[in-house]
């Protein structure tokens, strides 16, 4: 995912993948959130052997990058056979 945004200060993308955190924790901030969508989000990548990384300037915007490798191919003649 690609934006146009004010972009994240590399210090502040340490805390980016950290449950509950937030760069902008201001109470009247405009937009809401727990601080929870990227660590879960980098859980489940993890759990697969994946990585979540992230690549910002700011005034620049933000792009947010996963892989998951493929571990096996299955083949329907391997496949297991359902009733």
């Amino acid at each position: 995912m690609t934006d146009n945004g004010i972009g994240i200060s590399k210090e502040d993308k340490e805390k980016l993948f950290k449950p509950f955190s937030q760069i902008d924790a201001a109470m009247g901030r405009e937009h809401g959130g727990s601080g929870l969508g990227l660590a879960i989000a980098k859980g489940i990548i993890q759990a697969h052997n994946g990585k979540i990384w992230v690549k910002s300037e700011p005034g620049k915007g933000t792009t947010f990058y996963f892989s998951i490798p493929i571990t096996q191919k299955i083949v329907e003649k391997d496949a297991p056979y359902i009733v």
